[in-house]
């Protein structure tokens, strides 16, 4: 076996990702603190080609060099918007008819492997701050919980892990992806 060189990948140009058709999925991210983590996320978005991205609160925007840490240019060609408090992007984003699924531990919560999205709708996910995790206000404001079942001594996964993990399963389930 032989890796491929990044000529060899086939991948779309920036100019390109902009004019090209979106997965159906924006990410709010609802006070996460760690620059990091939101590079990461930009990344997941550009690999995936998602709608977008929600900023929220705390939640830092680019341009910022630690974003682009991991972001690694991702934060140029994936859509961003930024909203001072997730209220108002979770409300936007119902205007627009997005079924909105907070990723959380709550009582009724759909266990990630019995979830299964509607290829005719769009989604919004909510991932939360990376120690207090989504808003109770804010979760009340969504449709339902997504919880990804857990068997270690920890009660939670890091915020870009668990949005990588959430998005590939929505993808390959509902057929949301381009391929």
């Amino acid at each position: 076996m032989r890796k491929l060189k990044v000529t060899e990948m086939g991948r779309i140009s920036p100019q390109e990702f902009q004019k090209a058709r979106k997965t159906p999925i924006v990410v709010v991210l609802d006070y996460v603190r760690s620059l990091y983590n939101v590079g990461s996320v930009f990344r997941t978005a550009d690999a995936m080609r998602l709608e977008g991205i929600y900023l929220c609160g705390i939640t830092a925007t680019p341009p910022n060099i630690e974003i682009h840490k991991t972001a690694l240019g991702a934060e140029d060609t994936v859509s961003w918007q930024y909203f001072c408090n997730t209220e108002d992007a979770v409300a936007s984003l119902k205007n627009e008819g997005y079924t909105i699924m907070a990723v959380e531990q709550c009582e009724g919560s759909t266990m990630l492997n019995e979830f299964r999205p509607d290829s005719d709708k769009k989604y919004a996910i909510i991932l939360g701050n990376e120690v207090k995790g989504v808003q109770q206000h804010i979760v009340d404001m969504a449709d339902g919980c997504i919880e990804i079942p857990q068997f270690g001594t920890k009660h939670s996964m890091n915020v870009s892990v668990t949005a990588g993990i959430i998005i590939w399963d929505m993808m390959q389930k509902s057929y949301l992806h381009l391929c």
